[in-house]
């Protein structure tokens, strides 16, 4: 059996190469692994072309990376022979995957691959082992564990006692589903499959939960084992660890959205950071911004990433309840306690308990139903309306506002001991026009979402439509960016939205800054006036003229001089 020490050294020595490619074929990383098996520095090679460095035939026909940026499809267990940076010949065992980005849009690849001859090596040195079969398992990089016909494990390797966290004698004996607890184990698990068909399946991709709990990204693949009579007598299992393939990805693509909320400018990566270390807490938080900027996206984000994500989450749209009824929407009534309150109805706190509770626009709470809210805030209990003994409850409490709350502190509108009380952690957002980078993005976003509710096929936006996206000042943030293109999905009946397909109140601002641009700027806004009056009135020219204030003459003049027709 091989020492502790040498496994260790066999990880080293014998890990895979993973090198993540573009689609223009160029480097963008390389792994230790990758620099141990090629001589190459990552430092030195990146930005360069595969083929640069690899120099293998298969660049020129059957390139594996090429075809899986072509296809999408994931390609294994291709052997060829690369040449190393002392232009030595290695042959090589290689795998590709697609790289894809946040949209699921595929950007380039990722290869792995492993030097057979170390392989070689690695198995001659085994031989020399007396429990060789045994040495085999302890010693090389995957998990690997069998089971017997009844699902029971009969072996588990060091390599699988590193991915699970799980030692070998706590595991020999037990169902593989019970030490694994992965997604697949009761539907499409793979290892039954291969022991019901006798086909061997490769590179599964799936998780398992290790013995802390926590998902790990694994490649599954499965074989038979027969013994020497022919008989089935159980199955083996790899598991290729994928977490640092996984964390790879994920930095590659970047980190263009969080929930439903999008964006990449450098405020909203910082705003993506906050929101996942405020989740798994239970501070109050206060987010601010103007009117559609996505506070409550960012509300639904911290509660559906934290530990309360199972539990209720409860909106209250503070402005929209008349001050008489805000008290008792918030806190609930007894029977009796006003006209019309014929019988006891919770109030929103009541619901949310044990989870979070959004006040949205929590300026315009009146200041007598502060008191209140503040007392909720300092002791987690209130009394409903007309109610005697105070209720207790387990929330969270995100409030949002797009007032400047200090001024209304100034002018009494707003507790100060309140304000101070829910703004433990604030979220600020970014108005729409502080970040016009992420249009693009939105507006691809949008353009997916309207294309999926409506089952319509837009494919994107003309330059010049998207100019116009850019230009324009957006004073109703993303929400009204979202209506816009609502708006262009209903009027465009091709797979391109064009400028005319967005709303007049957009185009009326390019066109004028286009006549200003003209030798006759006045004229052009003449004739601009007339076309849009005779389109307003489907070419009556009684009505145009009435509508211009001008004569039936004087209006078949200037339509003359300007060329309508």
């Amino acid at each position: 059996m091989i020492s502790q020490e040498a496994y260790e050294d066999f990880l080293d020595k014998f890990s895979d190469g993973v090198v993540a490619i573009d689609k223009n074929l160029r480097i963008i990383s390389f792994s230790k692994g990758a620099e141990r098996i090629t001589g190459y520095a990552a430092a030195e090679i990146t930005g360069k072309t595969c083929k640069e460095i690899f120099k293998s035939n298969m660049c020129d026909k059957g390139c594996p990376v090429k075809n899986v940026i072509e296809t999408g499809q994931p390609v294994s267990n291709i052997h060829n022979d690369i040449k190393n940076s002392k232009n030595e010949t290695i042959p090589i065992s290689v795998n590709v995957s697609p790289l894809l980005n946040i949209h699921r849009e595929l950007i380039g690849a990722v290869l792995s691959f492993r030097n057979v001859l170390e392989i070689y090596h690695l198995t001659a040195e085994l031989f020399k082992e007396s429990t060789l079969l045994q040495s085999i398992l302890d010693s090389i990089a995957e998990g690997v564990f069998t089971v017997d016909t009844k699902w029971q494990v009969t072996s588990f390797n060091p390599s699988a006692e590193k991915i699970t966290g799980y030692k070998k004698e706590e595991v020999i004996g037990k169902s593989c589903s019970v030490v694994l607890e992965s997604n697949i184990c009761f539907k499409d698990c793979p290892l039954k499959k291969t022991i019901e068909t006798g086909k061997t399946i490769a590179n599964v991709e799936t998780f398992i939960t290790d013995k802390q709990g926590r998902k790990v990204p694994v490649s599954v693949s499965t074989a038979l084992l027969i013994d020497e009579e022919g008989e089935i007598i159980g199955g083996v299992e790899t598991l290729r660890d994928l977490t640092v393939l996984k964390q790879l990805t994920n930095e590659l693509k970047g980190r263009y959205s969080f929930g439903n909320i999008v964006g990449k400018n450098p405020k909203m990566q910082k705003i993506y950071n906050l929101i996942e270390a405020v989740s798994n807490t239970n501070s109050t938080v206060l987010v601010l911004g103007e009117t559609g900027t996505g506070k409550d996206l960012v509300a639904r984000a911290i509660h559906y990433n934290s530990p309360r994500k199972n539990k209720p989450f409860i909106k209250v749209s503070c402005a929209a309840l008349p001050e008489s009824l805000l008290e008792s929407e918030l806190f609930g009534h007894k029977k009796g306690a006003f006209t019309g309150a014929v019988r006891d109805k919770p109030g929103r706190f009541n619901l949310a308990d044990g989870g979070t509770i959004f006040l949205d626009e929590v300026g315009e709470i009146p200041v007598t139903v502060q008191v209140k809210l503040l007392r909720v805030l300092e002791e987690q209990e209130f009394e409903p309306l007309g109610g005697t003994k105070p209720i207790k409850v387990d929330i969270r409490i995100i409030a949002a506002s797009n007032r400047d709350l200090k001024e209304a502190m100034k002018s009494g509108k707003f507790r100060e001991d309140l304000f101070y009380r829910l703004n433990v952690v604030p979220v600020s957002l970014p108005a729409l026009w502080e970040r016009k980078d992420d249009i693009p993005l939105l507006v691809k976003h949008f353009i997916k979402k309207f294309n999926k509710e409506t089952g319509r096929n837009i494919l994107s936006v003309s330059r010049k439509a998207m100019e116009l996206l850019l230009d324009n000042s957006w004073v109703g943030n993303v929400r009204q960016l979202e209506n816009t293109i609502e708006y262009a999905f209903i009027h465009c009946d091709g797979r391109t939205i064009q400028i005319q397909h967005l709303p007049e109140d957009i185009r009326i601002k390019k066109e004028s800054e286009e006549i200003l641009d003209t030798e006759s700027p006045l004229e052009e806004i003449e004739k601009h006036v007339i076309e849009r009056a005779l389109k307003n009135n489907n070419n009556d020219r009684e009505k145009t003229a009435h509508l211009l204030q001008i004569s039936r003459t004087t209006l078949w003049r200037k339509m003359k001089k300007y060329g309508i027709g």
